[in-house]
C-alpha cells in the first residue's frame, strides 16, 4: 500500500502540474476553461487520498501512534498529523476550486479560480510531503 501510495503522489504531482500549466496558458491565452484538465488534478487528488487514508487507519505509524509522547518527535508527527492534515487541506482545496470554476460563466474567472486553488493545495501537498522516507527516492 505504502508503494501504491507513492506512486500515485507521483501521479497526483504530474496531473496537478499538467492542471495548472494547460489552466495557466488558458488564462493567459484568453482561451475557453478546459473543465476535463482540471477534473485530471481533482479526480487524482481524490484517489490518492483515499488511498492515504487506508494507510492512516492501518499504519502503525498514522492514527494508531497519535499520542501526546509523539508530538516530540518531528517525524512521528509527521506522518500522523502534519501530513495528512495538510493533505486534507489541499484536497478541500482543490476541490472548491474545481466546484467553483465549474459554476463561473466567464472562461477567464474559471481559469483563474482553478490556477489559484489548484496552486495553493499544490503548495501545501509538496510542503509536507515527507522527501526524506519517499520510496519512490529511497
Amino acid at each position: 500500500m505504502r508503494h501504491l501510495h507513492s506512486t500515485l503522489a507521483i501521479i497526483l504531482l504530474l496531473a496537478l502540474v499538467v492542471a495548472i500549466v494547460i489552466t495557466l496558458a488558458n488564462y493567459l491565452g484568453k482561451k475557453t476553461y478546459n473543465r476535463k484538465i482540471a477534473l485530471l488534478g481533482l479526480i487524482s487528488a481524490h484517489l490518492q487520498f483515499v488511498v492515504g487514508l487506508i494507510i492512516y487507519f492501518v499504519s502503525p505509524l498514522g492514527i494508531q501512534s497519535f499520542s501526546g509522547e509523539n508530538m516530540k518527535n518531528s517525524l512521528s508527527r509527521l506522518y500522523f498529523l502534519e501530513h495528512p492534515l495538510m493533505m486534507l487541506l489541499a484536497i478541500i482545496l482543490i476541490t472548491i476550486g474545481y466546484s467553483k470554476a465549474k459554476k463561473q460563466a466567464d472562461s477567464q474567472k474559471a481559469n483563474r479560480t482553478v490556477l489559484v486553488f489548484y496552486v495553493i493545495g499544490l503548495i501545501f501537498i509538496l510542503s509536507r510531503i515527507p522527501w526524506s522516507t519517499w520510496s519512490i527516492l529511497v
